[in-house]
């Protein structure tokens, strides 16, 4: 039997304090000369795709995100690695990692990642948090603007066969969760980002922790979701 967990990255894996969004904030000032670009848009469970967009539209700028891709990460990832260290006092991985990944991967499951992350972006955080090498690939932000075909993408670059059931999406917010429904796999919520655990549980997830700080019960826990 395959069994395949696929972790979201911020407040799920690790927090950064925030240099995810001030590299972003500086490369569309940049870019586009427009201060505080972002303001406004939502950015918890959003794919960057989607965030992006979001202020393209917003500031009237012409284009898809799409469009604007190449040029925007480009900036994006140069800016990213000296944002994570200006906010590094307020950063951490999230309790029970990397020990609950390691866990999992030594029960002979297959580990990767759902994030809303463009994708180097989001290596670069893990790498810059001491998680990097331990995820079998993933879906990436670049995807799409709806997280769900974002997960959806992990499931075909990863899962190897596996059945629905043995698939679980883990995230801290009911994004994660419906997106997880809305490929007919189980999704788990972890209140380590700005949702409740009673807000999780009402998105339908299939289990939800306030934090994986005992990461042995917890690993239990989700190998039995999917035996």
């Amino acid at each position: 039997m395959t069994r395949v967990f696929l972790f979201d990255i911020d407040n799920t894996l690790l927090y950064t304090g925030g240099a995810g969004s001030v590299a972003m904030t500086q490369a569309f000032e940049e870019l586009y000369g427009v201060p505080d670009g972002f303001s406004g848009i939502e950015f918890s469970g959003r794919t960057d795709l989607y965030i992006l967009e979001g202020a393209l539209r917003a500031q009237g700028i012409d284009g898809s995100a799409t469009d604007h891709l190449g040029p925007f990460t480009t900036r994006y990832y140069a800016l990213l690695p000296d944002s994570i260290e200006k906010c590094r006092a307020a950063g951490r991985v999230m309790p029970g990692f990397p020990q609950l990944i390691e866990a999992l991967a030594e029960a002979g499951a297959t580990v990767g990642l759902a994030t809303g992350n463009f994708s180097r972006a989001g290596y670069i955080k893990l790498e810059s948090y001491g998680l990097g090498g331990l995820f079998s690939g993933g879906g990436f932000g670049e995807t799409s603007l709806d997280r769900a075909d974002v997960v959806a993408e992990a499931i075909r670059r990863v899962a190897n066969g596996a059945e629905p059931g043995d698939i679980v999406v883990v995230g801290d917010t009911p994004h994660d969760i419906t997106a997880a429904k809305g490929n007919g796999v189980k999704g788990v919520g972890v209140a380590t980002g700005r949702d409740s655990v009673d807000v999780l549980r009402d998105s339908g997830a299939h289990a939800v922790f306030e934090d994986f700080a005992d990461w042995e019960a917890a690993a239990n826990v989700l190998l039995r979701l999917t035996a």
